[in-house]
């Protein structure tokens, strides 16, 4: 059962973090082992609140590949995106992000994600390099916030 939370101060605004991580279709261009990103469909929430988008993900690791899906529960004004499993290689699949501004150009992101494989041989060997998988998948983030909004530095 690896969970991983992590908090970080961002040199970019909430808004600008949301909508980066809300754009699940781009996922396959910048994450590791992100083969292919769809989404299957988009449900408004009520008022207006955000939308349910139900999508699917083509995780390529090693000799390992696994289709999975998600519903991502998106809630722009909040700044907060929860992404719970639907279906797939996982027992369970929770993951939480919180967007707050700092300043007009930075934002702190907190990040929370828990998870277990079905397959205890995918469970044990992500269980072996499961920090360095978490690390590359930030810092991922990270340089493609970089790409779409420009290289930053946080003010000291």
């Amino acid at each position: 059962m690896p969970t991983h939370a992590e908090k970080r101060l961002m040199p970019y605004s909430a808004e600008e973090m949301y909508t980066l991580i809300a754009d699940i279709e781009a996922y396959r261009e910048f994450l590791p082992w992100c083969q292919a990103a769809r989404v299957r469909k988009r449900t408004p929430l009520p008022d207006d609140e955000g939308e349910i988008v139900d999508a699917d993900l083509v995780i390529s690791f090693k000799v390992f590949r696994e289709k999975f899906g998600s519903r991502v529960t998106l809630r722009p004004e909040a700044r907060m995106i929860d992404v719970e499993y639907l279906d797939g290689p996982f027992r369970y699949l929770n993951n939480h992000w919180e967007f707050k501004p700092a300043g007009p150009t930075t934002c702190h992101v907190d990040f929370f994600v828990d998870f277990e494989f079905r397959s205890r041989a995918l469970q044990a060997i992500i269980g072996v390099v499961f920090n360095e998988a978490m690390q590359r998948i930030v810092r991922a983030f990270e340089r493609r916030a970089e790409a779409l909004y420009g290289q930053r530095r946080l003010e000291d």
